[in-house]
C-alpha cells in the first residue's frame, strides 16, 4: 500500500461510514500531496488518484491548482450536503486555494468542494501545512472524501465533522502517534521524511471533531463498517446471543461489529459525564461530581487525589511530582456496603506515594497505569504505605485503572479506578476511555481550581487594602464590617478607615469608589492612602475633601467616588463632617435612643472636579453612636432608597450589648432583603467623650526655664490622678519635648495637655511646622538625643502639622495593679 493513503480512526472514536471500495476493510482514502516551491506536483499518492480521479503519472509535474480546482462555495441547502447545514463549518479557516497559492504561512483546515475529473464534483476535508527547510517541499496537504464518512440511510449522527489541528500530546499514547506519522506521509528519504514529521508535529496533528468536545487523531487505521453491514453483524449477534451459541471470535466482521458498539458505547458516555461535569465553579463540588460520573457505570470504585496546592487554593503547581509530593484524598465513591472503605482510606488524608507504586508512574509519566488484576504480591505492596490499616482485602483481586488528571499538560492529581473481582477487567479500550474522561476532568477541575484561586486572590487583595482598626481609640469605641459583592467578583472600591489625630481626636471615614473589580479596588486604594495622608496633617474636613477631589482629578477622569469624613473631638463633644456624595450617617442618642439622619450639604462625588465642600459641627453626648455605610447597605434594585435608609435609622437604634452586636444587627435587618449586588462597607463608633478632669492644659512661655517647670506640672499632676509610677518617665519625656518647642518655636506660645484615658497622652504644640526627625546619635552630637529618649521610653509617639505648627506627642501605658 501506497503509505499515507488509507487512513484509520483511533479505536476509541467512531466516525461513520467507509468509502465504497474500502467500506469492507473499514477503510477510507486519504490523499497525500506535496507541492514544490514552483507550485508543482511532486508527490501524489494512491488516495489521492482514487480521491481525485488523476493517475499519479498525470499529476507528478503538474500546477496543483489544475489538480484541486476550487469550484465554489458549499452548498447551503441541506438535503444536498452530505451532513446536513453547512452553517455550522463556517470560520474553519482560509480557503484551499489560499494555501495552494503559497499565500499562508501558517497550517489551515476546512472544507472545500473541487472539481474531479468527470461529471462530479467532491466535498472534500482538507489540511494543509506549509513546509520550511533545504528541500524543495512547500506545501503538505492531506485530504479526504467527506461523503465518505457518511452515507445516505446511515443512523449515527453528530453535532459537526470538522477537519482540525491538535497537539498529538492531547490524546493517550502520543508517543505512539508520533512513531506512526510516517505511515501516513510520503515515502522519501530518512532526513526528509524526519523533518516533515518534525513540522507536522509541530505545527498541529491533523484531528477530526465531531462536537465541541471529541476531537480523533488521524490515524493509519481510520475507518468502521458502513451501517449495512454494522445492522448484518448486529443481527447476527443477536441470533447467536438468543440460541446460546457464541459467536465465532474469528470472524473479522463480528469483530469489527463488536468494537464498533463498544465505541459508539464509549463516545455515549464520555457525552453523558462531560455533561454532568462542571456545572459548578465550586471546586469541592467540581470534585464530587467528577467522582460520581463514573461510579457505577465505568467503574465500582473511585478514589480522586489531588496536590496540595490544588487543594489550598494556590498557584499552579510546578514542577514534576515526586516521593515527597503531598496527594490529598478529597473523594472517595463506591458500591460497596456504607461505610467499608471510611475508616481504611478517609477522605482528606493526605499522603506521599513511593516510587514503585502504580500511582507514582500515573502522576509522574502523566499516562494511564492499567493493572488487569491486583495480584496478592501488589495488594501488600500497595498496603504497605497505609501503615496499620489493612486495605489488601478491599483491593486485592480487582481490577485498577490510575488515570491522571491533567490541564496544561501539569498533572493536578489522578483517579483510582476499581472494579469488583467479578466484573469484566478493565482493558486497553477502557484505558483510552479513562484517559479521556481524565482529561475532560483534568479541564474543569482546573477551571474551579483557577476559580478558586482567583478568588482567593481577590480575597487576599480586598483585605489588604482594608485597614485593621483597633477597637478603642481616644474617646470612643469603633466596630467594622466589610461584605464583597455578589456581581462581577469579590473585589470592589468600599473602604472604611479610622486616624488618630492630634488633641485625642479621630478622623472618621468611609467611602465608595463607584464599579466593581480590581480598577476600583486600586482607585479606592490610592484614595485610602491619600486620605491617611491628609487626615495627618489635620486639614478640616471640607479642605481635605477639596484636596481629594484634585487629586482625582489628577490620577484620571474615569472613576468617581463618595466619601463621607468626620473629625471626633471627644474633649469638645463635638462632630465635624463633610460630605461629598455619600449617603449620610446615622446619629443614635443616647439620652432617649432616638436614631436620625444627620442632614449634611450632600457635595458633588469626589472626581467630578469645579465644586466646593462644606462642613458643619454637630454637639453629641457621651455614649452617643455614629454609623456610617456606604450604599450597598441600603441600596436594592427596584426599591427607593429611602426603604433602606429608614431601615438602617431602626436597626441602628435596636440595643445591643456590644458595638458588634450592634453591627450585627444592622447587618441581618439589611441584608436579608434580597438583591443586593454591591459591596457594603459599614462603621459604627461608639462616642465616649473625655470628661473635663480627665484633661490637664497649661500654657508655657517661650524661655528655656519653662522646661523645668513643665516637668513638675506633670509630676503634679499624675499624683493627682493617682499615675505617679508614671511620673518618673513623663517628667523626663516631657521635659525633652517642651525643650525642643521653646527652641523651635517663633511667637507664639506653647502648649502642654495630659489627657488620662486608656493610655496617658501628653501633647505639646509650637507654632512651627518643621515636623522632627528620629536621627541617628553619635558619642559626640549635642543634639538628636531627645527623640531617641523618648522613642525608648513611650509605648507610641509622633508628631503632625496643625492649621497653626505641630503637635509633637508620646503615650506611655498605664502600670498594672
Amino acid at each position: 500500500m501506497d503509505r499515507g493513503t488509507e487512513v484509520g480512526a483511533a479505536p476509541s472514536r467512531g466516525a461513520g461510514g467507509g468509502a465504497a471500495e474500502h467500506a469492507a476493510a473499514g477503510r477510507i482514502p486519504l490523499a497525500v500531496v506535496v507541492v514544490d516551491r514552483d507550485g508543482l506536483v511532486s508527490h501524489w499518492s494512491s488516495g489521492a488518484r482514487r480521491l481525485f480521479g488523476a493517475p499519479k503519472e498525470e499529476a507528478l509535474g503538474h500546477p496543483v491548482a489544475d489538480l484541486l480546482p476550487v469550484s465554489g462555495a458549499l452548498p447551503e441547502d441541506a438535503d444536498a450536503a452530505p451532513f446536513g447545514s453547512y452553517a455550522a463549518y463556517d470560520g474553519l479557516g482560509p480557503g484551499l486555494e489560499s494555501s495552494l497559492d503559497g499565500r499562508l504561512s501558517y497550517p489551515a483546515a476546512g472544507r472545500a468542494r473541487l472539481t474531479a475529473a468527470g461529471p462530479d464534483r467532491i466535498d472534500v476535508l482538507w489540511w494543509a501545512y506549509p513546509l520550511v527547510g533545504p528541500g524543495r517541499e512547500r506545501l503538505l496537504v492531506l485530504a479526504a472524501d467527506a461523503a465518505a464518512l457518511r452515507r445516505e440511510g446511515d443512523d449515527i449522527s453528530f453535532e459537526r465533522i470538522a477537519p482540525g489541528f491538535a497537539l498529538h500530546t492531547d490524546f493517550p499514547g502520543a508517543e505512539d502517534l508520533a512513531r506512526r506519522l510516517p505511515e501516513i506521509l510520503p515515502s522519501m528519504s530518512v532526513g526528509e521524511s524526519a523533518r516533515i514529521v518534525a513540522q507536522v508535529l509541530e505545527l498541529g496533528y491533523p484531528v477530526l471533531e465531531f462536537s465541541q468536545n471529541d476531537r480523533v487523531p488521524v490515524t493509519p487505521d481510520w475507518g468502521v463498517p458502513r451501517r449495512a453491514e454494522r445492522k448484518a453483524r448486529r443481527e447476527r449477534a443477536a441470533r447467536a446471543a438468543a440460541s446460546g451459541v457464541p459467536m465465532t471470535q474469528s470472524a473479522p466482521d463480528e469483530v469489527e461489529d463488536l468494537e464498533y458498539v463498544a465505541v459508539r458505547e464509549r463516545l455515549e458516555f464520555l457525552n453523558e459525564v462531560s455533561g454532568r461535569i462542571g456545572t459548578s465553579l465550586d471546586l469541592s463540588q467540581t470534585i464530587l461530581e467528577v467522582s460520581r460520573a463514573v461510579v457505577p457505570r465505568f467503574t465500582d470504585v473511585a478514589g480522586t487525589y489531588l496536590r496540595e496546592q490544588v487543594v489550598a487554593g494556590e498557584g499552579f503547581p510546578d514542577g514534576v511530582p515526586d516521593t515527597t509530593t503531598m496527594w490529598h484524598r478529597v473523594a472517595l465513591e463506591h458500591t460497596d456496603e456504607p461505610g467499608r472503605w471510611d475508616d481504611v482510606v478517609p477522605v482528606g488524608e493526605a499522603m506521599p506515594f513511593p516510587a514503585h507504586t502504580p500511582f507514582f508512574q500515573c502522576m509522574t509519566t502523566g499516562e494511564p497505569v492499567l493493572v488487569p488484576r491486583i495480584s496478592e504480591q501488589m495488594g501488600h505492596m500497595i498496603a504497605a504505605q497505609f501503615e496499620k490499616r489493612d486495605i489488601r482485602p478491599l483491593i486485592t483481586g480487582r481490577s485498577m485503572l490510575v488515570v491522571p488528571l491533567k490541564a496544561r499538560n501539569v498533572v493536578l492529581g489522578f483517579m483510582i479506578l476499581l472494579r469488583h473481582p467479578e466484573r469484566v477487567e478493565f482493558n486497553d479500550m477502557d484505558r483510552v476511555t479513562g484517559a479521556e474522561l481524565a482529561a475532560r476532568a483534568g479541564l474543569v477541575l482546573d477551571n474551579a481550581r483557577m476559580y478558586t484561586y482567583q478568588e482567593s486572590v481577590a480575597e487576599t487583595l480586598q483585605d489588604s487594602m482594608l485597614p485593621t482598626i483597633a477597637p478603642r481609640m481616644a474617646g470612643c469605641d469603633i466596630a467594622t464590617r466589610y461584605l464583597p459583592g455578589t456581581l462581577l467578583g469579590r473585589v470592589g472600591g468600599d473602604w472604611f478607615d479610622s486616624v488618630k489625630l492630634p488633641g485625642s481626636r479621630t478622623a472618621l471615614v468611609v467611602g465608595d469608589v463607584m464599579g466593581h473589580g480590581l480598577n476600583s479596588a486600586a482607585m479606592m486604594g490610592q484614595l485610602r492612602t491619600a486620605v491617611q495622608t491628609m487626615a495627618a496633617l489635620d486639614l478640616p474636613p471640607a479642605q481635605l475633601l477639596r484636596n481629594l477631589d484634585d487629586l482625582a482629578q489628577r490620577l484620571g477622569d474615569n472613576y468617581l467616588a463618595t466619601c463621607l469624613y468626620a473629625v471626633y473631638d471627644p474633649i469638645a463633644g463635638e462632630l465635624h463632617i463633610a460630605n461629598a456624595g455619600h449617603i449620610p450617617p446615622v446619629l443614635v442618642r443616647a439620652e432617649d435612643g432616638r436614631s436620625e439622619l444627620l442632614e449634611l450639604p450632600t457635595g458633588a462625588p469626589i472626581g467630578v472636579g469645579g465644586v466646593p465642600f462644606e462642613a458643619v459641627r454637630v454637639p453629641v453626648a457621651s455614649g452617643d453612636r455614629l454609623v456610617m455605610c456606604t450604599d450597598g447597605l441600603v441600596e436594592v434594585r427596584g426599591e427607593d432608597i429611602g426603604v433602606g435608609l429608614a431601615t438602617l435609622c431602626e436597626s441602628a437604634a435596636h440595643p445591643a450589648a456590644s458595638m458588634d452586636q450592634a453591627c450585627d444587627t444592622i447587618i441581618r435587618a439589611l441584608n436579608t432583603r434580597g438583591g443586593r449586588k454591591d459591596d457594603v462597607a459599614l462603621l459604627m463608633a461608639r462616642l465616649n467623650g473625655i470628661e473635663p478632669e480627665d484633661v490637664a492644659v497649661w500654657r508655657l512661655a517661650l524661655d528655656p526655664i519653662e522646661a523645668g517647670r513643665a516637668r513638675g506640672l506633670v509630676r503634679e499632676q499624675l499624683r493627682a490622678w493617682g499615675l505617679t509610677g508614671l511620673a518618673d518617665n513623663a517628667e523626663l519625656m516631657v521635659g525633652e519635648l517642651v525643650t525642643n518647642a521653646v527652641r523651635h518655636a517663633h511667637s507664639r506660645r506653647i502648649e502642654l495637655r495630659l489627657v488620662r484615658g486608656d493610655t496617658l497622652l501628653c501633647e505639646v504644640e509650637d507654632d512651627d511646622q518643621t515636623l522632627p526627625i528620629l536621627l541617628g546619635v553619635g558619642p559626640g552630637d549635642e543634639f538628636g538625643r531627645g527623640l531617641r529618649l523618648v522613642s525608648a521610653l513611650s509605648r507610641e509617639w509622633g508628631a503632625s502639622r496643625t492649621g497653626a505648627g505641630k503637635t509633637v506627642w508620646f503615650e506611655l501605658t498605664h502600670p498594672r495593679g
